[in-house]
């Protein structure tokens, strides 16, 4: 890490420190996670730059799903899972800013549970959770070892209710599906009243998520992400580092 990039993390700290309470909004894409051994999507060792018998962006999406059941749950389950990994230093630090007042919320695309795991409350998952899942049929909810258990007993690899034969469905939001309204007002509410805002881990490149930081009129907004992101224009700063070494204080 050079000496200008050093000092600029100094400078993100301080404004932490004065930030007033409950004044610092956190919003964190794939990279908070990637510190985890969760991959990414768009870097060169991302999921999309990945061998598969399709694009990872359509076995993704809705009518892909409705369409190919079996291979979706195959895709998911063995490279959208990841419920062995662990909070960084990121989410830790996130969790104790909020237990000490900073902190009003995170707003994250991530659906790993990681922030959750690792203390913070007041998280909007804008893209869902892999934890969550629901019955397509009766709405029964499910946790997702119960997903896996399922699934293993189906004769198709598809996740069905026991009580209806519904299929089970990750509640997570899926390339053609609209974020959930209520999850996308509460951050869109969060960041309007931020009076720092710290975007992490994120190209800023897929939308609606992305245009979340027009919303924000504070003091300080603050961008880090190892590679440019198009917004880096309206930052105050911007921090080409890892987001565990920033947060590392």
């Amino acid at each position: 890490m050079d000496e200008q990039t050093e000092r600029d993390i100094e400078t993100f700290r301080q404004w932490v420190a004065d930030t007033p309470p409950g004044g610092m909004v956190f919003f964190g894409g794939a990279g908070v996670s990637t510190e985890s051994g969760i991959p990414d999507f768009r870097s060169p060792d991302g999921l999309y730059a990945q061998k598969y018998p399709h694009p990872p962006e359509q076995m993704i999406s809705r009518s892909f799903f409705d369409a190919h059941p079996r291979e979706f749950f195959d895709f998911y389950c063995d490279r959208m899972l990841a419920l062995d990994a662990q909070p960084n230093q990121a989410h830790r630090k996130l969790a104790e800013l909020e237990r000490v007042g900073t902190l009003s919320a995170v707003v994250t695309q991530n659906i790993d549970g990681l922030h959750q795991k690792a203390g913070s409350s007041n998280v909007l998952e804008l893209h869902g959770s892999v934890l969550r899942n629901y019955c397509m049929e009766c709405g029964a909810a499910y946790s997702v070892d119960e997903l896996l258990a399922q699934r293993d007993r189906a004769d198709d690899s598809v996740p069905r209710c026991p009580a209806c034969s519904g299929i089970v469905k990750p509640d997570v939001v899926l390339y053609e599906e609209a974020l959930d309204e209520r999850t996308l007002q509460a951050s869109v509410d969060a960041i309007a009243r931020a009076a720092l805002l710290v975007v992490a881990g994120t190209s800023l490149a897929v939308y609606p998520a992305a245009g979340l930081i027009d919303f924000f009129q504070g003091d300080h907004l603050v961008i880090v992400n190892r590679t440019p992101t198009p917004r880096d224009r309206q930052a105050d700063l911007c921090l080409a580092a890892n987001v565990g070494e920033v947060f590392d204080f």
